[in-house]
């Protein structure tokens, strides 16, 4: 269930949405890592990324978030079909303690001795069984915060060579599926809300609401963290900027 607050409201439309559809099809990895480069977001994620403060996370209250380290990594696996750029996702077992039922990309906490890259690494392995080897990390998303759980997340995006033969691991995931950037990025499937929390003070917002972004897609709905990447990952592809 999405938790929306009872004074939510429509937000508005996708920062792509007025690009002609020629614009938003044919997205081939060429075009993903050409933006990505030209982001300065293409490699190997850089060692001070994560560790000087929250980049996307508005003032709380009255007080600065204190900086903290990203204590977990998901992992965005790219592969192309048909000239198309597709993205696998997960959704949650309901029999985990948070974000039951939830399409996520794997990914789960940093251990002792990793970084965000080998976690994401590590979890996608244990949680669909993919072989590390086959993943090349060609880029990375900024750090963001989920909303229910409180996690540091930093997502690393990596390709893969072919369609991937994937297995869920029943007790963390109950789907596996891909969907293609370009069906990702129809304005027909998005939709803003915007939202309020007592005490959160937004800057540079009237009403201290703030965007809660949404793609329904594949028979599910991608919200939360999930759908914040995604929006990132489509805006610099689409729009070549990060932000909203």
């Amino acid at each position: 269930m999405i938790p929306r607050p009872p004074d939510w409201r429509p937000g508005g439309p996708p920062p792509w949405g007025d690009l002609p559809p020629a614009r938003r099809a044919f997205i081939d990895l060429a075009r993903v890592l050409g933006a990505l480069d030209a982001a300065g977001q293409a490699g190997p994620v850089p060692a001070d990324v994560g560790t000087d403060g929250i980049f996307e996370a508005p003032v709380l209250g009255e007080a600065p978030v204190p900086p903290r380290q990203v204590n977990s990594g998901v992992l965005a696996p790219l592969f192309e079909e048909d000239g198309e750029t597709r993205v696998v996702f997960t959704r949650r077992s309901t029999d985990l303690r948070t974000h039951q039922g939830q399409v996520s990309f794997p990914g789960g906490r940093i251990e002792e001795g990793e970084n965000a890259t080998a976690a994401a690494l590590r979890e996608a392995f244990e949680e669909v069984s993919l072989d590390p080897a086959l993943v090349t990390t060609v880029g990375w998303l900024h750090p963001l915060m989920t909303m229910v759980s409180a996690s540091f997340i930093l997502p690393v995006l990596g390709t893969l060579a072919e369609r991937p033969v994937l297995r869920p691991n029943p007790g963390e995931v109950d789907r596996i599926f891909d969907v293609a950037l370009a069906e990702l990025a129809d304005p027909a499937i998005f939709h803003e809300e915007r939202w309020r929390i007592p005490g959160r003070v937004i800057e540079g917002s009237e009403d201290n609401s703030f965007p809660v972004w949404f793609f329904e897609v594949a028979g599910e709905m991608i919200w939360g963290a999930t759908a914040r990447m995604l929006f990132e990952l489509l805006n610099i592809v689409l729009v070549g900027r990060t932000g909203a």
